[in-house]
């Protein structure tokens, strides 16, 4: 009875021994491919979409920059031609980091904007009061 043991113990061990559980190099190489494809797909995408935070950056601060301009307009009889970076941020206007504003002109009726992202090298971005419409450039 011991010896049926001992032999049904040694056929177990055996049975361990040779049953090795693995990834093959196929397996490993496929899986490799896989990633790599994956990874070809995402970093075009997620550089696309850091321009897309940059350019809705730009966007948030010009909408902030009129209303600062608007309230100073209110506050001065209606007239832009004292508004500067000081009357900007007296009435509200704080810049997103990265992002420059420039008041290009201002007179009593108008004044124009122009900004830029530090990350973003290519594209200035107008905004005309006369007009309300932002206009993009490309470099």
């Amino acid at each position: 009875m011991i010896a049926r043991l001992n032999d049904a113990l040694r056929s177990k061990r055996s049975d361990l021994e040779n049953d090795q559980k693995g990834f093959t190099l196929v397996e490993l190489l496929v899986v490799v491919l896989i990633i790599g494809i994956l990874a070809a797909i995402a970093i075009p995408f997620f550089l696309n979409q850091r321009q897309g935070a940059w350019e809705s950056q730009v966007k948030s601060d010009i909408a902030n920059a009129v209303i600062a301009a608007e309230t100073h307009a209110v506050s001065a009889n209606g007239s832009f031609e004292a508004l500067d970076d000081t009357a900007l941020t007296d009435n509200g206007y704080k810049a997103t980091p990265g992002v420059v504003l420039t008041i290009d002109s201002a007179s009593a009726t108008q004044y124009t904007f122009t900004v830029e992202h530090d990350l973003y090298d290519t594209r200035h971005w107008t905004y005309d009061s006369e007009t309300g419409v932002t206009d993009f450039t490309d470099d």
